[in-house]
C-alpha cells in the first residue's frame, strides 16, 4: 500500500474529510454487481441468496433474512449477526463499517449512512466527505423510514420509532422517536404484558 493510500485511510478512520478521488483505490471492495444479482434472485432461491450474501457482506450470521431490494455503497463493510431481519429497501451507505448485532429487526425503507458532507459548498468539491462507523447492538428494532447518521450507536434492545432521524447514540432498552430522535421512555417489565405477549 502506498503512502498516499495509508494517509487517506488514516483520515477516514479519524472521521476527517477525504475526497472521492482520494478514496478511489478502495473501489475493488465494492460489491455492486453481486448486489444487483442478489436483488434479481427469486425469494425462494434461498441457497443462491445465501451464497450471494456471504460474497457481498463483510460477515453474515445464521438465519439471516434480507428482503430485496437492498442497496449498499460497498457491501463489504457491512457485518450482520444471527437472526437478522431486514425488510425491503434497506440502504447501507457503508464507506466505513456498519456492525449489526444478533436478533435485530429493521423495517422497510431504512437508511444507515456512515457518511456525511461538509456544510460549506466549497468543501464539497470532488464529493468531499467524512465517515464514521455505525453500531447497532443486539435485539434492536428500527421502524420504517428511519435514517441513522454517521457515528451512531444504538444500544441493546432499543426501539426506534418510524420516521425517526437518529443523530446521536441511543441508550439500551429505550424507546426513541422523532426528528431528531430522542428517548421518550425506558423499556420495562410492563412491556411484556402488551400486544399479545404470551403468559
Amino acid at each position: 500500500m502506498r503512502d498516499r493510500e495509508i494517509d487517506v485511510l488514516s483520515r477516514i478512520r479519524r472521521g476527517l474529510l477525504y475526497t472521492e478521488s482520494e478514496a478511489s483505490f478502495q473501489s475493488s471492495q465494492r460489491r455492486s454487481d453481486l448486489i444487483f444479482d442478489y436483488n434479481q434472485t427469486r425469494p425462494g432461491d434461498t441457497e443462491r441468496r445465501r451464497s450471494l450474501l456471504e460474497s457481498i457482506l463483510g460477515s453474515v450470521g445464521a438465519r439471516t433474512v434480507l428482503a430485496s431490494p437492498f442497496h449498499a455503497g460497498f457491501g463489504s463493510n457491512v457485518h450482520i449477526g444471527d437472526d437478522f431481519f431486514g425488510n425491503v429497501n434497506l440502504t447501507f451507505v457503508d464507506d466505513v463499517e456498519i456492525r449489526i448485532g444478533d436478533e435485530v429487526m429493521i423495517a422497510p425503507s431504512v437508511t444507515l449512512t456512515t457518511t456525511g458532507h461538509p456544510v460549506h459548498p466549497h468543501l464539497r468539491v470532488d464529493f468531499r466527505r467524512f465517515s464514521e462507523p455505525i453500531v447497532i447492538e443486539d435485539k434492536v428494532w428500527i421502524g420504517s423510514n428511519c435514517v441513522v447518521l454517521p457515528g451512531v450507536r444504538i444500544g441493546y434492545g432499543a426501539v426506534i420509532g418510524a420516521g425517526s432521524v437518529v443523530t446521536h447514540d441511543i441508550p439500551p432498552m429505550t424507546v426513541a422517536v422523532g426528528v431528531p430522535c430522542r428517548v421518550v421512555r425506558q423499556i420495562t417489565e410492563e412491556d411484556l404484558a402488551t400486544r399479545g405477549a404470551s403468559s
